[in-house]
């Protein structure tokens, strides 16, 4: 179909209004002679202001570089560059205008088209400072990076990579990293099929390396973990990117710390967990191969003398010098650990108890005759060591401990400087593992606050020698499954391992805290008895403790009263004689427990502010039947009359009994008879009438009396 020339340019006029992009046309001297609607919208001018304008009047350019740019136009037919215009309200837009000549009867017409590339800028912006906030964010990194090709070479290394490598980036851009950084100093490359990279390139996906070793450029090398991940463009591989770090100094730490974690740092010997740990693997050696083990467990005798007498740092050094000598006296293969304190244990395997007993009489006659010397004073030592076969028949790791611990503790109780064999039929054994046990338990029940206070009223039976309930403080364990255990199961046991003074001093500071609690109710309690033993009167700050407390609970000495046995008076007649003097000025007063179960002598009496003798039950239970007993409970009573002191009946079971306890005038009588202890947290006392969970309980206990 042809078309005339008019339609043509009715065409044409209908394209140029409807085109997206700005078009001009300009005469030879680059004056407007048509715009279509897009430029004029893009310029917010108007047909008629923009028409007659020069160019140089719109573009954002000196007048003669706008002349110079029209003049290789015209010279060169066509011409494409970028600038901007200035619109209509002196804003500018960046603008691409792409011109060229055109003639009309000869005569050159400049015909332009005008695309606004602002948006383009400002994506070429955004793009640029995002190239380079990446590169500042990898160049931040502390771990080395860079990325390869296909055939391996790098194409980006960043700051990191190239301090961990020792390479500047010159020298680095375009190189193979695998024969750069992978490479054995004498062998050359390693395969390159074996590196991350090749992996992460042929299989498509992330591959790390926990173990490499890396080369720098000065020829030294260091070990490194490193992750290879594919670079993934329209769903091919093109290259591989490269994460590494330096883990000399971690491993190192984690070694020093793997270390640190099973042995002494006094003595470099193994500690007690990596003991433990080796003991366990003896044992299954014994369950499995049928063999057997020797565990020595070594406790160094009057090593708290040198302490005490020169310091922590002799006995540190002693330490130190002698875990070298005894390292020398095991076989290789054994081992010797120090379990803390002066407490050393030594594994050997593959060793009957013949051997074993051999080694362990060699460790002991070589502590005996070593010598320590420290500022001039010399000092000797002994060591006592306990000897237990590990076999297949054993039962654990803990209970050869155990076993090897009591039988170290028995050489000690037998005279210290010896070696003990561990037999499962010796009964002084048997009973140093219960007391272990217990004490163990005892600890526990301290740390974990499972001990608890009971109380048990002592009744009256003449005119009492004070107002208020006369009460004494009693002691129960909650053991690890909430049962209560009473203490004659665990005190003995406590008692022979020295730990009753904590226990004591748990009872003084609890009762004092719950008699200072009760406020005003106070009043209606007339004496507390607590119970001291032994270990207490001997430990010289225990006095100062006391007091200290007293003061701190602000509760009056005169409600307290404090009871040691006959025996541990006696044993301890000094400490005991100042205590009692002591406290007795603030007002505070004493009993005699047990009494009668020593009846050596009454002279003592006359120097002992004591106020109370209890009368042993074992006398007292069989009073009503027994003449004997009869006798004893009417002499020690009448006894401690004439000395001016109070009368307690201990063990009174019967309504019996009491009566009998009436008619020889003893004062005070205490019992299953009259009360069987409980919770002091179930007292409760009124300001005015009886207080309440107080009561007469008569019948046959079904424990003994708790005391």
């Amino acid at each position: 179909m042809s078309t005339s020339p008019a339609s043509d340019g009715e065409s044409a006029a209908v394209f140029l209004d409807n085109l997206p992009d700005g078009f001009f046309i300009l005469d030879a001297e680059g004056r407007f002679l048509e715009a279509n609607p897009a430029l004029l919208e893009l310029l917010q001018q108007t047909h008629d202001d923009l028409l007659g304008r020069h160019l140089s009047e719109v573009e954002d350019a000196l007048e003669e570089n706008t002349r110079r740019r029209l003049h290789w136009l015209l010279h060169d037919g066509a011409l494409r560059y970028e600038t901007r215009l200035r619109t209509g309200n002196n804003h500018w837009v960046e603008v691409e205008v792409a011109a060229r000549v055109v003639h009309d009867d000869d005569t050159p017409y400049i015909h332009g088209f005008v695309h606004d590339i602002h948006a383009r800028r400002q994506l070429e912006t955004e793009s640029r400072r995002f190239t380079n906030y990446l590169q500042l964010l990898l160049d931040s990194a502390g771990e080395g990076i860079y990325s390869v090709d296909l055939d391996g070479r790098c194409t980006f290394i960043n700051r990191a990579g190239q301090s961990l490598l020792g390479y500047p980036l010159h020298e680095v851009l375009g190189r193979h990293m695998h024969e750069l950084v992978h490479h054995t100093q004498d062998e050359g490359p390693v395969a390159p099929e074996l590196s991350a990279v090749q992996r992460a390139v042929s299989q498509g996906h992330g591959v790390r390396v926990d173990d490499e070793v890396i080369w720098r450029k000065n020829g030294t090398s260091f070990a490194a973990e490193y992750s290879s991940f594919p670079i993934m463009e329209k769903g091919r591989v093109t290259g591989a990117v490269v994460v590494f770090r330096d883990v000399t100094e971690a491993r190192s730490m984690a070694m020093q710390l793997e270390y640190q974690a099973g042995h002494d740092a006094l003595t470099g010997l193994a500690n007690r967990r990596e003991f433990q740990a080796r003991l366990e693997s003896a044992l299954q050696r014994a369950r499995h191969e049928d063999s057997s083990h020797v565990l020595l467990f070594l406790d160094l005798d009057q090593f708290k003398v040198i302490n005490d007498a020169s310091g922590h740092a002799a006995g540190d050094e002693l330490l130190r010098t002698l875990s070298d000598t005894l390292e020398g006296l095991i076989r290789k293969g054994d081992t010797l650990a120090r379990l803390g304190g002066d407490e050393f244990g030594v594994l050997l395997e593959d060793c009957d108890e013949t051997v074993g007993l051999e080694i362990a009489e060699k460790i002991r006659r070589t502590v005996r005759d070593f010598r320590f010397s420290w500022e001039g004073n010399a000092f000797t030592i002994g060591v006592s060591i306990g000897l237990v076969t590990i076999t297949s028949e054993t039962p654990s790791v803990t209970s050869a401990l155990s076993a090897a611990d009591a039988a170290c503790y028995s050489a000690k109780d037998l005279g210290r400087n010896r070696v003990r064999v561990y037999s499962p039929d010796d009964t002084q054994l048997m009973r140093r593992q219960g007391d272990m046990r217990w004490v163990g338990q005892v600890h526990q029940a301290l740390k974990e606050g499972r001990l608890e206070l009971f109380y048990q009223l002592i009744e009256p039976l003449t005119t009492p020698d004070h107002p208020g309930l006369h009460m004494e403080m009693l002691l129960k364990m909650r053991d690890f499954h909430g049962k209560l255990v009473p203490p004659g199961a665990f005190l003995p046991a406590a008692e022979r391992a020295g730990l009753t003074p904590e226990i004591d001093r748990w009872v003084i500071s609890t009762t004092l805290g719950w008699l200072s609690g009760l406020g005003r109710a106070v009043d209606r309690i007339g004496l507390c008895s607590i119970n001291l033993s032994g270990h207490s009167l001997s430990d010289k700050n225990f006095l100062d403790f006391i007091l200290r407390q007293i003061d701190e609970a602000g509760v009056s000495p005169h409600k307290l009263c404090f009871e040691v046995t006959e025996t541990t008076a006696i044993a301890n007649l000094t400490n005991a004689r100042r205590l009692f003097t002591t406290l007795a000025q603030r007002g505070c007063r004493f009993a005699l427990d047990d009494f009668g179960t020593g009846m050596s002598s009454y002279s003592y009496l006359k120097t002992l502010p004591v106020d109370y003798l209890k009368i042993d039950g074992s006398f007292v239970k069989d009073v009503v039947t027994d003449p004997i007993d009869l006798a004893m409970v009417k002499s020690i009573n009448d006894i401690g009359h004439v000395m001016g002191k109070r009368t307690i009946a201990e063990f009174v079971e019967s309504g019996e009994i009491l009566e009998k306890l009436k008619e020889l005038r003893v004062d005070y009588a205490q019992g299953y008879f009259i009360a069987r202890e409980r919770p002091v947290g179930e007292l409760v006392l009124e300001n005015d009438g009886p207080p309440t969970g107080v009561h007469r309980q008569g019948g046959n206990p079904a424990d003994p009396p708790a005391s």
